[in-house]
């Protein structure tokens, strides 16, 4: 028979990993309102006197780094998001409710495709960008966050649709919906626990995207939030406060859309999961 864990070591466990995870939030919340001198001294150490200098610096930099950095993500975030939601919506009602060789074939490739590591594959990428004119611009980075993860909005759209009852759209169908009709009026709307999910996942992914940003927009269509957290480090002056505050700033848009579809987001992880 085997024994159970006393109850306090589980309570050891849970406090060792919750303090594991929240260092990092610790250092980068005291650090935003200490100065840049305090920070290196005592960097984490609590903020004694507290100063709002180094958000206000951020804020009213001359080269705007943050606020050009803000536009562009919320840009890229938005349209990728929007177009990966409606994407993979439709693909993954298309894979659930058939049962045929060529689903079968299509997930296939798509989870080849999530095994493959962006960096990987970037080079082959920016040169098709290249080749058809799309490099250095947003509808470019944009193609390549819906080619790249298209795949996982379709295996959580998929796996939530064999929940739903097919009565439901042969219903429809009978009423003489076409197929499309079927899906954007009975259909889609019953994905919204499975669209908060997948927002909220790619949502935070294409926003903390670091490398494909800084190859494929380069400094001609500026920059996103994350590149510009690297580039407020400089080569011989680095401004502790300043990239804090640019890492505490950055989080505040992704933390409002998690508030926003947190209601739906547990559902919609878990709305797949009766069925296979």
């Amino acid at each position: 028979m085997s024994r159970r864990h006393p109850h306090w070591l589980r309570a050891i466990v849970a406090v060792f990993v919750t303090a594991v995870f929240f260092l990092p939030l610790y250092l980068v919340l005291v650090n935003v309102f200490k100065s840049g001198d305090t920070i290196v001294m005592d960097p984490a150490g609590l903020p004694v006197p507290p100063t709002l200098d180094n958000i206000r610096q951020v804020l009213t930099r001359p080269d705007h780094l943050f606020w050009y950095g803000l536009v562009n993500s919320v840009e890229v975030t938005a349209v990728s998001v929007t177009i990966l939601t409606v994407l993979s919506a439709m693909c993954g009602h298309y894979v659930a409710r058939n049962t045929g060789l060529g689903p079968r074939i299509m997930m296939i490739i798509m989870l080849a495709g999530l095994m493959i590591p962006p960096a990987v594959i970037l080079t082959p990428i920016t040169d098709v960008l290249r080749a058809t004119g799309l490099m250095t611009s947003v509808a470019g980075l944009v193609l390549v966050n819906v080619g790249y993860y298209v795949p996982f909005g379709v295996f959580v759209f998929a796996g939530f649709v064999k929940t739903i009852p097919i009565e439901i759209e042969e219903a429809a169908a009978l009423d003489g919906a076409s197929q499309l009709r079927v899906f954007w009026q009975c259909v889609f709307p019953l994905l919204r626990p499975a669209s908060a999910s997948v927002m909220i996942f790619l949502g935070v992914w294409v926003w903390n995207d670091f490398l494909n940003p800084l190859i494929i927009l380069g400094p001609a269509e500026g920059t996103t939030v994350t590149v510009g957290i690297y580039r407020a480090i400089g080569e011989h002056q680095q401004d502790f406060g300043a990239v804090f505050a640019l890492m505490f700033l950055a989080t505040l848009p992704i933390l409002l859309l998690y508030l926003v579809f947190q209601k739906h987001f547990v559902k919609g992880l878990t709305g797949g999961a009766s069925k296979g």
